[in-house]
């Protein structure tokens, strides 16, 4: 095996083991709005989001687009208060 070619496989191998990682992550999150409860205090009346709600938002990042392509959701997930929760826990807004 030539240098150049051993430089390759082991690019392969290695987008390949991130790419796989992230599907696992993906599959391993259950897309349930109800896990984003402890957030309501903050996106209803703007007080500032607990730990707890930022760490319920981090999980649910890959559910966000399907959150805010439901029109019952997208409401509440695109509202200004909603927008400083996702700002004040540094996750960042999905463009869908």
């Amino acid at each position: 095996m030539t240098k150049g070619s051993s430089i390759f496989a082991i690019f392969f191998i290695a987008i390949l083991v991130i790419l796989l990682g992230e599907v696992l992550v993906v599959e391993s999150v259950t897309c349930n709005v109800m896990e984003l409860v402890p957030c309501s205090p903050a996106i209803i009346s703007g007080q500032p989001p607990s730990e707890v709600c930022c760490a319920k938002l981090k999980e649910q990042v890959p559910c966000l687009c399907g959150y805010f392509n439901d029109p019952t959701l997208k409401p509440y997930v695109g509202s200004p208060n909603a927008q400083k929760v996702f700002q004040t826990c540094g996750v960042p807004i999905p463009k869908c």
